[in-house]
């Protein structure tokens, strides 16, 4: 079988910079992060593909482009501060963290806490990995210079936008009643926010409250 660095690569050129990414840290870390390791054994193979793969407990791992799409909404510098409201399989956090941002992490399953948390240390990647409520945020963090949520909600929670600092920025999918699904930026000027809507887009949905 090809080896992964060679996947990674052909996954970049084809799914990411071609369609329009082309800030090299973002490619960098998607070269970098052995995406393989964060699906399931039986789907290593599709890893690479532009699809979304299941993980199981309804959740799933998002394709490439989506990932790097909100990386790419999200405009992290080295150093950030950054919350992640839905931690899966842990890949969107590995790349935020090769990016050089410190990285806070919440998943409401725990054996996805758990599974993730193990993987992210094994490959010395620096997430602080917390198993809670997303909508709730990290209170005791904040506040946050980017916040990135990987579910579908119908609103912003208002707590995560208090825990926004001074210029943050916060990434989240809204779904609409018609079914639509559509990538908002939203982001902090002062004591007001500011809106920026992009792509269409699908998502598993934010839940409430955490599963054992």
């Amino acid at each position: 079988m090809e080896d992964w660095e060679a996947r990674a690569e052909r996954m970049v050129l084809s799914q990411i910079e071609a369609r329009g990414i082309r800030d090299e840290n973002i490619l960098e870390a998607f070269r970098n992060v052995p995406r393989h390791l964060f699906v399931p054994e039986g789907l290593r193979k599709w890893a690479y593909d532009d699809n979304p793969l299941p993980l199981g407990n309804g959740q799933t791992i998002s394709q490439p482009y989506m990932v790097a799409l909100m990386t790419s909404r999200l405009d992290v510098v080295a150093g950030m501060k950054v919350l992640e409201v839905g931690t899966g399989s842990g890949y969107q956090a590995a790349i935020l963290a090769r990016m050089g941002a410190e990285v806070y992490s919440i998943e409401r399953i725990a054996s996805l806490a758990r599974s993730a948390s193990l993987l992210l240390k094994e490959l010395g990647y620096p997430v602080k990995v917390r198993y809670g409520d997303g909508r709730l945020g990290l209170p005791e963090e904040a506040p946050f210079d980017r916040i990135i949520v990987t579910a579908v909600a119908p609103s912003v929670p208002s707590a995560l936008m208090e825990q926004c600092a001074l210029d943050a920025r916060l990434v989240i999918p809204l779904g609409f009643p018609d079914g639509t699904e559509r990538l908002l930026t939203r982001i902090k000027k002062g004591e007001r926010f500011k809106d920026e809507w992009g792509e269409y887009c699908r998502f598993v949905s934010l839940l409430e409250g955490t599963v054992e």
